[in-house]
């Protein structure tokens, strides 16, 4: 029986050593682990603030750069009626259209210097199927480059091409289709 309880008192103090001495190496390791873990939580602090901060800094200029690009709509000139057409196919400026864009660039130079003109090149869905985004660029670099013969600034004057995303009239009929063979310009200030 003192053999029993000795073997059971060595086996508390056994407990007790282990958990003591475990509990002194996790308090150790802890120390030895978590002070370089720090160091490096605050380095890390400190290059997110900086982020953060250059983040601000760039949202604030791309807000300021939005605005500014916004611009406000003054008028717009759609080259499409009876005297400017496109033929289907094509992007070549007619004489009418050549005077129309004249009398245009004349009022952009006139009137005020700082607007800007979007050039925006439309087809049908006929010439769709044949590179209709293509040939609506064509045609909304066609007029670019004439406006800048005639005085417009290159850099006053962008274009896209809408293809035949947005027409203006049914696409069942001739008429129709011709109406969206167009450029649009829109001035904005």
């Amino acid at each position: 029986m003192i053999q029993g309880g000795s073997r059971v008192l060595i086996a508390a103090a056994m407990a007790l050593g282990v958990v003591s001495l475990g509990g002194c190496a996790t308090k150790k390791f802890v120390r030895e682990s978590v002070a370089p873990v720090a160091g490096q939580v605050q380095a890390h602090e400190g290059h997110l603030s900086t982020l953060d901060k250059t983040t601000a800094d760039a949202m604030a200029r791309a807000d300021a750069a939005g605005k500014l690009a916004e611009g406000k709509f003054l008028y717009s000139m759609v080259l499409s009626d009876d005297s400017v057409k496109f033929g289907a196919g094509q992007a070549t400026l007619s004489p009418e259209a050549k005077s129309r864009l004249d009398a245009f660039a004349n009022k952009l130079k006139s009137d005020n210097k700082n607007v800007y003109v979007e050039v925006q090149g439309h087809t049908d869905p006929g010439e769709a199927k044949s590179g209709g985004y293509q040939l609506g660029r064509d045609r909304a670099e066609a007029v670019r480059r004439y406006l800048n013969l005639q005085g417009v600034a290159l850099n006053r004057i962008s274009t896209i091409s809408y293809g035949s995303d947005a027409p203006v009239a049914p696409t069942n009929d001739r008429a129709g289709r011709q109406a969206n063979r167009r450029v649009v310009l829109i001035v904005l200030s």
